[in-house]
């Protein structure tokens, strides 16, 4: 069961990609939700990310939301309800706390962590296990914080198989992440071709993916940079997640 929650861990933010201008990529309202579909035709479920502007500890941050869960014919033999949720500093987007609640199957996780930068200490509060721990770090970013922090990245010089990389803090450890950029493509979607970049994470193979590379993402090509498109080839078949509604872009959706 816990590499199921990779699949959603890619879908909420592993299909990331980057922007010219960091002010102006998203801003507070924004709204995205996803199809998600298996081996291209029978609906698996919903993915949302949402995020607005809140207070935390007397400070202006972004509140990050993601939920995900199974529909149809899948929930009746394998049901998901999956919640993240992370609130970040507005310009540096650093991680302050990180909350994740999921249920995959009977696979079950509560975790809250809340960040430290005077000690330089991740304190992880596990409600499952009923244990506590802290975990020393330099510089992370949260699983949900990482989606809008790579989105601040200048992609003008990508050149194709160029890598980006940080350092993500999951399960109370930290894990070096990578996308390797792989192109640009026109991409037909429901709302119109659209330019995009294409990005491939490079993932843990075993018993979900069938190998290291077997995850593809396109990006949208303009001010926003928002993940329009998804596919996983799995063990058994494969996994798609597309862009199903959106609200509150900071820019206009660019179609050609």
């Amino acid at each position: 069961m816990k590499k199921y929650t990779l699949l959603f861990f890619v879908v909420f933010f592993l299909t990331t990609a980057f922007s010219q201008e960091k002010s102006a990529v998203f801003k507070s309202g924004e709204w995205l939700q996803y199809k998600m579909s298996y081996s291209g035709f029978l609906r698996a479920g919903t993915a949302i990310l949402e995020v607005d502007e809140k207070d935390y500890n007397g400070k202006k941050v972004f509140q990050a939301k993601g939920t995900g869960w199974t529909s149809g014919p899948v929930k009746w033999f394998f049901e998901v309800d999956d919640k993240y949720e992370s609130y970040f500093d507005k310009d540096s987007i650093k991680p302050y706390l990180f909350k994740r609640k999921i249920n995959e199957g009977g696979y079950k996780k509560h975790r809250i962590t809340a960040f430290n930068y005077i000690s330089n200490k991740a304190y992880v509060q596990d409600f499952t296990k009923q244990k506590d721990t802290s975990v020393s770090f330099t510089n992370v970013q949260d699983m949900m914080s990482s989606f809008y922090f790579l989105r601040n990245t200048n992609t003008t010089n990508l050149k194709k198989g160029d890598e980006i990389a940080l350092d993500m803090f999951m399960d109370s450890q930290i894990y070096p992440f990578k996308l390797r950029f792989l192109g640009r493509e026109i991409l037909k979607t429901k709302f119109g071709k659209v330019n995009s970049l294409i990005f491939r994470p490079l993932v843990q193979s075993g018993r979900i993916f069938k190998a290291q590379e077997s995850v593809t993402i396109w990006i949208t090509d303009d001010a926003n940079k928002i993940p329009i498109k998804m596919m996983a080839s799995l063990s058994v078949g494969s996994l798609r997640a597309e862009l199903e509604e959106y609200k509150g872009l900071a820019n206009p959706f660019q179609k050609i």
